[in-house]
């Protein structure tokens, strides 16, 4: 199985991730609706990663990884904690495609400090992602 299932099936649980944390930050403060899901990602993945065996490979993790690694669940702790904010503040079909601006933000940044390509098929690919965006959030 490719990148593009696995894509699709990310998805998929994105979109389940957004309706179900609507529904669960009814009434509760937002950054402990964060807190509460960040405590079963964590038990989650570490049971995943422990029942494939491949907890014993933390030792072999460079230092470069590890300060980018850290630095990438600094940026998800403080993106899940505004999208949190974001769902709890306003509804759903809105907050979702603002924050899937972030596929605009992704596709500029490769280009600007991973060396990827850009094609006038991206720019128009990112155009038209962050026009549907804008107007799906303000329609």
């Amino acid at each position: 199985m490719g990148w593009l299932f696995w894509a699709l099936l990310s998805a998929g649980f994105a979109a389940a991730t957004a309706i179900l944390a609507k529904i669960g930050i009814a009434g509760i403060d937002s950054n402990l609706a964060t807190a509460i899901r960040t405590t079963v990602i964590l038990v989650f993945t570490w049971a995943i990663a422990i029942g494939l065996g491949k907890h014993g490979e933390i030792a072999q993790i460079g230092r470069r990884s590890w300060v980018f690694l850290v630095l990438s669940g600094v940026a998800t702790g403080l993106s899940w904690l505004c999208y949190f904010r974001a769902l709890q503040l306003g509804p759903a079909s809105s907050v979702v495609p603002i924050d899937k601006l972030s596929v605009v933000i992704v596709i500029l940044c490769a280009w600007l400090f991973l060396g990827e390509s850009m094609t006038p098929m991206k720019l128009a690919g990112g155009g038209l992602i962050a026009m549907g965006a804008l107007v799906l959030a303000f329609a």
